[in-house]
């Protein structure tokens, strides 16, 4: 039997999906709370007392673990890393809380014993705003990895000149670059995803870069963007007013880099 859990090797708490309920990191006997992020600003929002606050039901929000005699933070070698990921005066002077870094929401899973279950939502960071929405990199990946000749893929957003906000783009892998069906794929992509969400540019990479833990790396494919000039890969982008993905060439990017493009 394959049950899924959630938790972190440093952290304090520990989500368990007993149940087998569908898209849940499950339940948990930790004190945990989920507290308001802005994304754009990547911050922890406060209220007028200078406390946290506590997110509405079934919305994204900072997941925090209580710290105390019976959920220990014994944190990192490195005393100064440690206190880094430690969150003080949350709701009241003195408290303390593990920051997990995680956004997570809760969902209703149907009947699971009256125990709440949570679900992943993204790593803060990797959750970026595009036309004033929050778009996960996480859920936009795991429609594109539905996709049929798409291996695994890495979202992430990426800045337009002239723009507010990040745009999306997803590097991934494919079975075979020369017998994809790109029309197919901007099809499945227009019908799964909302506007804001869909990824403006692809690029077409030869192997996925992870870390020792098989977590996505991101940085340097943000950084690159799609810069055709710099990135060897192939690189496909979605135009505004278009429904199908097609090469970025020079002729495009310079219309972009010059803020004209229209997105």
């Amino acid at each position: 039997r394959i049950v899924e859990i959630y938790g972190a090797s440093e952290g304090n708490a520990l989500f368990m999906n007993l149940l087998n309920k569908d898209k849940t990191i499950g339940m948990t006997n930790a004190d945990v709370s989920l507290i308001e992020y802005d994304v754009a600003e990547d911050e922890i929002l406060k209220g007028d007392d200078g406390f946290c606050k506590k997110v509405s039901t079934h919305e994204p929000g900072l997941l925090i673990v209580r710290i105390g005699p019976n959920s220990v933070f014994n944190g990192y070698t490195d005393a100064q890393a440690t206190e880094k990921k430690i969150l003080r005066d949350v709701f009241e002077e003195g408290d303390a809380w593990f920051n997990t870094g995680d956004l997570i929401k809760t969902v209703d899973v149907g009947y699971a014993l009256g125990k709440t279950h949570y679900q992943f939502v993204d790593r803060v960071g990797d959750t970026f705003r595009w036309k004033s929405e929050n778009v996960s990199t996480n859920e936009v990946g795991e429609i594109l990895n539905g996709y049929k000749d798409v291996n695994m893929s890495n979202v992430y957003g990426v800045q337009i000149p002239g723009c507010e906000g990040r745009a999306g783009m997803a590097a991934f892998s494919l079975q075979n670059l020369n017998s994809f069906d790109w029309q197919a794929f901007s099809a499945y992509v227009d019908s799964s995803l909302p506007k804001y969400a869909r990824p403006l540019f692809i690029r077409i990479i030869q192997e996925m870069d992870t870390t020792g833990t098989f977590k996505l790396k991101k940085n340097d494919l943000r950084n690159e963007a799609f810069d055709i000039s710099k990135v060897t890969d192939p690189i496909y982008c979605l135009k505004p007013n278009s429904s199908n993905y097609e090469p970025l060439d020079n002729e495009w990017l310079q219309t972009i880099n010059s803020k004209q493009a229209g997105y």
